[in-house]
Order: C-alpha cells, then structure tokens, then sequence
C-alpha cells in the first residue's frame, strides 16, 4: 500500500508534506472566513466545495507534473511566453473587469488570469537563459540583455492592470539573477536605472491620480463614486493608460498617512479592509479565538483572498501565523537543498525561481495583513481562494517536485555528497 501510494505522490517527501499542511490550513481557513460569499450564495457549504474541488485539481495537476521530466519545461519555454503574451493583449482589450481592473480572460466558458501564466513563462525562461549562458565565472554578460528583452514586455503588459504582480515578478527575476551569478556591475545598474524609474512612476501616479476621498473630503461616499466617474469621462490618454494610477495613489497615501486618528473618527468605510485587518489580529490577544471563531471575517471584503492570513492570526495567534510562515520557510530552504544536488543548471534555477515566486508572494500578503506595506491584492499561495492562482501554484510545486526526482536520481548516481555536483556544474 505504501509503495503503491509513493509510487503516485513522487519527489520529495518534505515538500510534499509542506504542500498538504498548506493545503489542510486553506480549506479550514477559507471555510471560516467566507461568509461573506455564503451570504450572497444563500449556501452555507457551497463555497468551501467549490474551494476544495480547486484544491484537489490543484493536487491532481502536481501529481501530473512530478511526472513530467524537467527537459520538456525547457521545450514548452517558447510556446508558454507566447501564450503569454497572446493573453496577456487579450485581457487588455476584452478582460473581464474585477476591482477596476481587467485581469481575466474568459475562452470557451473558461475563465483564467493571464498573469499567472506570465509568471511561470517569466521564470521557464529566465531559468533557460541562466543556465545556457553560465560560465566558470558565473553566467554571461550577454545573459542580462536576453533577460531583459524578455521580462521587460510581459512585465509592462501586467503592470497596467496589476502593478503589484509586475513588481513582485521583477524582484524575483533579480532575485534569480543573482542566484544566477549574472555580473554584479549590472546589477547594481539595473537597481539604479529602477530607482530612477520608481521615482519617476511615484511622481506621475501622484499628478495622474485623483484620490477623491482626500481630495473631496466633504462629499459623501456616493458622491464621490459620482464625481470619479464624472472625471473619467474627461480622462485624457495619458489617464486612460494609466487607469489604475487612482488606486494606486490612494493605496500610497493611505500606507503614507501616519497621522493619530481618534477611534471615534476613524472612517471604516474608507480604510475597511486595514482597520478590519488590524482588529483581527489585535483581537487576537497572541492567542487567537480558535478555528471558526473569527468576527472580522463578516467585515473584511477580501477576508478569504488578500487578507486570510490576518484571519489566520485572529484565530490561531501567533503560533498559527508562525507555523504559517516557518511552512513557507521550509519550502524555500528544501528547494535551495534539491536544487544544491541538481547535476544540470536548468533543473536547479527553475526549482529555485519556483520557490522565490511562491515565497516572496506570500511574504508580500503577510506584510500587507500586518500592515508593514501598502494593500497590494496578492492571494496568499496555496492558501486564499482561488481559481487560476491556485491551479497554477499547485502546478509550480509539481515542477519543484519534478526537478526532486531527477536530483535524487543523480545523487544515487553520483555517490557523493549532495552539493558537490551542483557546486563542479556550476
């Protein structure tokens, strides 16, 4: 029985354990906290079936994926960053708007975040050029421009509707490169010409934006909805290229506005998703109320999706966020480990941007629950409901979980100590 189930669920064991754990804290974490969509259902356990018939697709489609062998990632690069960008265009002029933006794309009944895609084209190709141009020395200095020419695109076409992910797909990428060994000399330029461009962006979201509940503080909430729609009909094309420059503006002052307001003057309509946040986890009290007894839950919109983790602590305490985050600790250490015994680089930078993407995404929704950056929207991986993000996070740990069986094969082979190989390949 035991091989016969080892024989479906390959790789390595570690990360295998780490993906249910997570997977076991979703579907009892968004089961609490949807009673938002039960309510608008009028089903109390629909919700949480639909939530974990995605989970086990999820498990099924990294079952599929531990059995793909790591040189097909390297033959299907090309046709994924087309797709890509194909969808990517797509959604721009026929997506499906959700919070302002238009990030889905529905074909043929289907409906999926081109986004997703991207992110895992990124990092297959990314991977591919890493390990095709590395050196005794490290890779190439030729590697950096192919890599530019090939993020820079896709992140630009994310960025107008998502500029969290774009982000958060750049600062993997250079986390990568510098996996990667690509010259230091131009990385240290890249982060320059960034921050030029940063402070550039900042400027122009704040004279592009309009952040109507500052600006027109008298209105009511209704009127200013009026009064944004009013100035988008008048929006020049600069505007309507950058429609997401209101949001973006309002996040930034809202994370900016350090000023004491009084308890009775704070404004919960206005700052719903950071105050509900900060009561779930100050309510808390280090302990938590226990699985299934959260109260923010009936007020937080995204209670399931961008803010569970703060649900997480108001329900399980400290304890349960640190098991949360030390799960995502293990994840990241395990792969470095397998990637360490890989003979080949290609196998070795995908299994690590893997992990990266996973991780820095999750540190980004934990840092945005407790209130240390802005509200960006990112789920928290294999834990917020989801649909595309979740199938697609799950795939990513089928390719980890890939790359784990050609590493353990080649330590058999090897019989040396793991590293070695990786060390003498790099």
């Amino acid at each position: 029985m035991n091989k016969k189930i080892g024989n479906i669920f390959k790789g390595d064991k570690v990360i295998w354990m780490v993906f249910f754990l997570l997977c076991m804290i979703s579907v009892v974490e968004v089961f609490s906290a949807s009673s938002g969509l039960t309510y608008k259902s009028n089903n109390f356990i629909m919700p949480i079936v639909k939530h974990s018939g995605t989970i086990l697709m999820g498990v099924v489609v990294a079952v599929l994926t531990v059995n793909v062998p790591c040189r097909y990632f390297k033959i299907m690069t090309p046709f994924v960053l087309l797709a890509a960008f194909i969808t990517l265009l797509a959604v721009l002029m026929a997506g499906e708007s959700i919070n302002g933006a238009q990030r889905v794309l529905t074909v043929l009944g289907f409906s999926f975040q081109p986004s997703e895609i991207a992110k895992g084209a990124v990092i297959l190709a990314v991977a591919q050029i890493l390990s095709a141009m590395q050196g005794e020395r490290g890779a190439d200095r030729k590697a950096f421009g192919y890599i530019l020419f090939i993020v820079l695109p896709l992140a630009f076409l994310i960025m107008l509707e998502n500029l969290s992910t774009a982000v958060l797909l750049c600062g993997v990428v250079l986390l990568m490169m510098i996996v990667g060994r690509v010259p230091m000399v131009q990385i240290g330029k890249l982060l320059g010409v960034v921050a030029i461009i940063a402070v550039l962006g900042l400027t122009l979201i704040m004279a592009v934006g309009h952040d109507e509940r500052r600006e027109k503080p008298q209105l009511a909430k209704t009127e200013v909805a009026q009064a944004a729609s009013a100035d988008k009909q008048e929006e020049s094309a600069l505007e309507k290229l950058f429609h997401r420059a209101d949001t973006w503006k309002a996040r930034i002052d809202d994370f900016l506005d350090d000023s004491e307001v009084p308890p009775e003057e704070y404004d919960l309509d206005r700052d719903a998703q950071v105050a509900h946040a900060n009561i779930a986890i100050v309510s808390s009290n280090g302990i938590g109320k226990g699985p299934g007894n959260s109260v923010e839950r009936d007020f937080l919109a995204q209670a399931f999706s961008d803010f569970i983790f703060a649900i997480i602590i108001e329900e399980m305490g400290i304890a349960g966020a640190a098991s949360v985050v030390f799960l995502y600790i293990v994840l990241l250490f395990r792969t470095a480990r397998i990637a360490s015994r890989c003979e080949n680089n290609f196998p070795a930078f995908l299994a690590m941007g893997l992990a990266l993407m996973l991780v820095v995404q999750a540190s980004f929704n934990m840092l945005v629950a407790v209130g240390f950056v802005p509200v960006t929207g990112q789920p928290l991986p294999l834990i917020s409901k989801g649909g595309t993000s979740t199938i697609i996070n799950c795939a990513y740990i089928g390719a980890i979980l890939s790359v784990s069986r050609s590493a353990k094969r080649a330590a058999k082979a090897g019989g040396e100590p793991a590293g070695e190989s990786a060390v003498r390949a790099a």
